[in-house]
């Protein structure tokens, strides 16, 4: 089986159980500032685990491209990844943790004939604020999992929830590879790789308030999440995801275009590959900041796993061209994308490569410093000092260091990285602090500037103009959207006055619920892209403008401040991006 195959099998059984087949989200999220990407099936889906009525009904499921970059340096080894997909399937209020276990242990054992000996799964063991998971464990017995293979663990390992919000615990689907037991008490929180996670059921029941206490919920949820990647080597029989022809194809050209090939590197450039051709699809440019810095940082170590090997760095096109020969039957946006894909990592390359040689200047005042100094020793903060601010690889250093008979100080220099790479995933992880985003009365008056921003750019500047993008703060917006040049001021001021007219006007915001067909039909903007006739929402800016948009939005014009743009730039090759904010008259 396949990757398109296993992705097509999951959601033909749970649209066979009556949930509606909906569209994944793109991976730069448009209206969550809580994070640079979409990292999980349920991050669409806030709106709707909150309360908000979905357009598809209470049943849903869908596949949805994740990229997650807290553990970049962990990619190499034989299971992390930067970019996955995340097969999903929510109840809305509907069914709950007997039919989900049901579903859940259907779909393996029947559609995906995975042997029930292979399958273990855990619990919630229950504390002084909650009860142990009985239910569902007693759901997995009733299906045929035997009490033997069923585990209780606390909150650490069963139990989905951030500071506040919906919460609850969660049961975990683990296989196991027929690997020998690390001890006399292996199971499933072991590391030691007999049991990989392939599933896990979040069984939203209770609401965490701000002072720490849970309240039960008066509509429970269920989300769920499967690796596609995680399970499909499995299902193939391969000891890893880097085995199966989502990368394989990648590793070989690389291999074949490389003197001194090595299992890490070749994955690492594999992974980054892949996932900085589907960012670039998604709109993402490098740059030196958020999303942009993210991919550049994928782009720059490819490369310098790719001299590590001595690749061909000038063959680098090759090696896009398998990838997207190779998974765009997955992933067709990569066929329609192709060319920029190319341009934006060769231009990377390029830069990267001046970095290089700027980095190699400033190792050579470095040691004649050192020489003046008379030291023989490269110590950690110059190591880090020049990986950080320059992008010089720290193997690079050493490998310098050494031909200039100097000792290299890289236990400083991993105490110095491990320092920073904390940081970052507390920065990371402080983000997403809610674990729902950010639905103000601020940020939901800006959600609706949105539409009056996009309709205003299509009038005066041309129906050329979609959007590509949104990040919304209760500071600000920002809008990005297709034109192939700067938008001078006294264009920015038409837009702005536009916009500030409809404000005036107090126009009434409706929404109403049609078939994709339908919205089509009726001049709503939006993307037009899902082949399952889902329904969609529909709102419309009372005689300006109708789009397509999961809201959620103020009810009347009147209830906006003016809003004043502040800065238009480029964000990418025929992407310009303003920022606006409301203002006090």
């Amino acid at each position: 089986m396949k990757g398109l195959e296993l992705r097509n099998r999951y959601l033909d059984f749970f649209k066979s159980k009556g949930h509606t087949v909906i569209s994944g989200a793109p991976l730069v999220p448009e209206n969550d500032p809580t994070v640079l990407f979409t990292t999980a099936g349920m991050q669409p889906l806030v709106p709707y685990l909150k309360g908000e009525k979905h357009p598809g009904g209470t049943r849903l499921t869908d596949y949805q491209k994740c990229v997650r970059t807290n553990d970049i340096d962990e990619v190499g080894d034989n299971r992390h990844l930067t970019f996955f997909e995340m097969l999903g399937n929510w109840s809305l209020g509907d069914y709950f943790k007997q039919d989900s276990i049901r579903y859940s242990y259907e779909l393996l054992t029947k559609v995906l004939n995975i042997p029930v000996e292979k399958i273990s799964v855990t619990c919630f063991e229950g504390d002084e604020n909650t009860p142990r998971d009985l239910e569902a464990a007693n759901s997995w017995q009733e299906c045929g999992i035997p009490k033997e293979r069923i585990y209780f663990f606390g909150k650490d390992d069963n139990w989905w929830g951030q500071e506040f919000g919906p919460c609850g615990p969660d049961t975990e689907i683990f296989y196991d590879t027929g690997a020998k037991p690390c001890s006399d008490n292996c199971n499933p929180s072991c590391d030691c790789g007999k049991y990989v996670e392939i599933w896990n059921n979040v069984f939203m029941e209770y609401n965490k308030k701000e002072d720490g206490t849970l309240e039960p919920l008066k509509k429970k949820n269920v989300d769920t999440g499967m690796g596609l990647e995680r399970i499909l080597f499995l299902l193939q029989g391969k000891n890893n995801v880097f085995e199966t022809e989502l990368f394989m194809p990648i590793i070989d050209k690389v291999k074949e275009l490389s003197v001194n090939p090595n299992d890490a590197s070749l994955r690492i450039i594999a992974d980054h590959m892949r996932t900085s051709s589907l960012l670039i699809c998604d709109g993402v440019s490098p740059s030196n900041v958020g999303q942009g810095y993210i991919l550049r940082r994928l782009i720059r170590r490819a490369i310098r796993h790719m001299r590590k090997i001595e690749f061909d760095i000038d063959k680098i096109t090759e090696v896009c061209d398998t990838l997207v020969l190779s998974i765009s039957d997955m992933y067709p946006e990569l066929i329609s994308n192709k060319d920029i894909v190319i341009e934006q990592i060769k231009k990377e390359k390029n830069r990267f490569m001046n970095t290089l040689i700027k980095g190699e200047k400033e190792f050579g005042k470095i040691l004649l410093k050192l020489n003046e100094e008379s030291s023989t020793i490269m110590d950690g903060h110059n190591l880090f000092r020049l990986y950080d601010t320059f992008g010089f690889p720290p193997e690079v250093t050493a490998e310098l260091a050494k031909e200039n008979g100097l000792d290299v100080d890289m236990e400083g220099y991993k105490r110095l990285f491990e320092e920073h790479q904390n940081k970052s995933r507390q920065d990371a992880a402080g983000t997403f602090k809610g674990g729902l985003a950010d639905h103000s009365k601020v940020t939901v008056a800006y959600h609706t500037a949105a539409h009056l921003i996009l309709e205003s750019l299509n009038r005066i500047l041309g129906g050329h103009v979609d959007q590509k993008g949104s990040n919304i703060t209760s500071e600000r917006i920002r809008f990005d959207f297709s034109h192939p040049e700067k938008v001078q001021r006294e264009t920015l001021d038409e837009i702005e006055k536009m916009v500030n007219e409809q404000i005036d006007n107090k126009l009434a915001v409706t929404c109403e619920e049609m078939p994709l067909d339908k919205a089509r039909d009726a001049g709503a903007r939006g993307v037009f892209d899902s082949k399952y006739g889902e329904n969609v929402k529909v709102y419309t800016i009372e005689n300006f403008s109708k789009e397509i948009c999961g809201g959620p939005h103020v009810e009347n014009t009147s209830m906006l401040k003016h809003i004043k743009i502040i800065k238009e730039e480029s964000a990418a090759s025929g992407v310009r991006r303003i920022k606006a904010i409301f203002i006090d008259e």
